[in-house]
């Protein structure tokens, strides 16, 4: 059998290694360190907006705090893309609220604006006020940004930016991870950078981000004794996990750049083939391209393709099944228009890793083309 190509794997700089190293000679085998002040320091020099970052264990984590610092609690209602990951909604339901689905504009894939307006004053006519925006960049593509920041502030309603998936995309020039209210990271196995496990939260000021530290580690009070006035988690990432992060930081920009080639070099192969599309950036959005997906003309096509590639050991998958259609959401309030079952019935998202060679690129193209004829 072929070598298996993967759809989006780590990819090492040969840095990491020497945070690693550090850590272990130092003995900062812990929850706390100079690699996990370094990796906040090195992304909110990244992002470049005077915001703050706590480095915790998840993506997730990062998410369930920012709900927690906006005191969402049972009863409430957040707004959700319902295009994402199960990840952008669970922290919700952590909380004891409800999700409320609002689905996607085409230009995007992400939240559209004017059903996530209708959405509001809909909730809001049954006396039901949404408490925040769970808004995602999906597959390193920047959602609507003006408009729904604009909604945001005729509502006072807050934004939680998901930027999961897009560290390295930009909306005019300015970073994704720097829109929100509170934003969130992740460095699982598979986003552009890894730490193998963890995540951020981007807060706007200090007072946030250490309230944010604090609920991580336990909420363990500042006394000798172990004193606890509120529930806090172990969401804290490792000094050794942050070393990681602190290598790949060195070559985000260049994970971000082989990331787009992929993408270029797929659109120039492909883009002949009668039922292909591949989504473009519209003015003023640059997308990390994490991932490289397409549309093709139905859902068989979608799953031919799929298992033409899986026989020769190359991973794809459908796009993310939208959130109100999982049968754990299957009671949740939704606002729809159609565009995110389409895109779940049709996507595919491609092999994407940085560190795919021009031989993979070559094979995955060839096999695609021969499937259409």
């Amino acid at each position: 059998m072929n070598s298996k190509i993967w759809l989006s794997s780590p990819h090492m700089s040969g840095h990491e290694i020497g945070f690693i190293n550090e850590a272990f000679s130092t003995n900062w085998i812990a929850p706390l360190g100079p690699n996990v002040v370094g990796f906040e320091d090195d992304l909110k020099s990244y992002l470049n907006q005077n915001k703050e970052v706590a480095a915790v264990s998840a993506g997730t984590a990062a998410l369930h705090l920012a709900l927690i610092l906006l005191k969402i609690g049972a009863g409430d209602e957040v707004i959700c893309q319902s295009k994402t990951f199960s990840a952008s909604a669970n922290p919700i339901v952590y909380q004891g609220a409800t999700p409320v689905f609002v689905d996607s504009e085409r230009d995007t894939w992400n939240m559209c604006p004017i059903l996530l307006e209708t959405a509001i004053k809909d909730r809001m006519s049954k006396g039901k006020k949404p408490k925040a925006i769970i808004a995602v960049h999906l597959y390193g593509m920047p959602y609507k940004v003006a408009e729904i920041q604009a909604i945001s502030k005729t509502y006072n309603i807050p934004i939680v930016e998901d930027s999961a998936e897009s560290l390295g995309s930009t909306y005019n020039n300015q970073k994704c991870g720097t829109f929100g209210d509170y934003a969130i990271l992740s460095f699982n196995g598979n986003k552009i950078i890894t730490t193998s496990g963890g995540g951020a939260l981007v807060c706007a000021s200090k007072e946030n981000r250490d309230k944010a530290v604090f609920l991580a580690t336990q909420a363990k009070d500042n006394a000798v004794a172990y004193v606890h006035s509120q529930i806090g988690y172990n969401y804290r990432m490792s000094n050794i996990v942050a070393g990681i992060g602190r290598g790949q930081m060195m070559i985000l920009e260049d994970h971000v750049q082989k990331r787009r080639a992929n993408f270029q070099f797929y659109k120039d192969q492909l883009q002949h083939i009668d039922g292909i599309q591949f989504l473009e950036e519209p003015e003023g959005f640059y997308s990390n391209r994490w991932l490289t997906c397409m549309l093709l003309k139905d859902n068989t096509t979608q799953e031919g393709l799929r298992m033409h590639l899986e026989e020769d050991n190359i991973e794809s998958r459908p796009l993310w099944k939208p959130m109100h259609q999982q049968p754990v959401f299957k009671d949740a309030p939704k606002y729809l228009n159609g565009v995110s079952d389409d895109l779940f019935d049709r996507g595919l998202c491609l092999p994407s890793g940085s560190n795919l060679t021009e031989e993979d690129l070559n094979r995955i193209v060839s096999l695609i083309i021969n499937y259409f004829g």
